[in-house]
């Protein structure tokens, strides 16, 4: 599965990974209905740092479609109120 995090590129990552990153999805889900804007940030930052960790980053130079694409870190709680909705960024 290839994921893109927005403004630091794209990663290949195992499909077995699938179910850790939607777990950490439907949380980052629940935070933002919930306006908690500070677990909101540590569940995206540690949804990045599972990605990251976990996957291969590919070089720049290859053009790839993103099976998922993952905002940047510093994505402010109202931003997030537009993408973390229904089932997040990962179908169930």
């Amino acid at each position: 599965m290839i994921i893109r995090i927005m403004g630091e590129g794209q990663y290949e990552v195992p499909g077995s990974l699938f179910d850790e990153l939607n777990i950490i999805d439907n949380r980052i889900v629940d935070l933002v209905g919930k306006e908690n804007e500070a677990d909101y940030r540590t569940e995206l930052l540690r949804l990045i740092h599972v990605i990251k960790s976990n996957g291969k980053q590919l070089d720049d130079a290859s053009i790839v479609e993103s099976n998922i694409i993952v905002p940047p870190e510093d994505l402010s709680l109202q931003e997030a109120k537009e993408i973390f909705t229904g089932s997040g960024l990962l179908e169930d």
